[in-house]
């Protein structure tokens, strides 16, 4: 199995985002609440596995100065 394909597993993404919610994880950049995270992924897990096999990843930002420096590709 590829490194890529362990991380993915959805029990490493379940546990991540376990982990964030007990540490009580604050708003990254992208200002999603960890409250907000078993919803979101509940949604759009698969497409955001899809799109980091294909490395066509890019995570939710938020603008902060007006330019195109806040987004992130993975």
């Amino acid at each position: 199995m590829e490194l890529i394909e362990w991380i993915l597993q959805d029990r490493n993404i379940d546990e991540a985002i376990k982990a964030v919610k007990r540490n009580k994880g604050a708003a990254g950049i992208d200002v999603m609440k960890a409250d907000e995270l078993d919803a979101y992924f509940a949604l759009h897990k698969e497409e955001i596995k899809a799109q980091i096999r294909e490395g066509k990843y890019k995570s939710s930002t938020v603008d902060l100065d007006g330019t195109d420096d806040a987004e992130c590709t993975w």
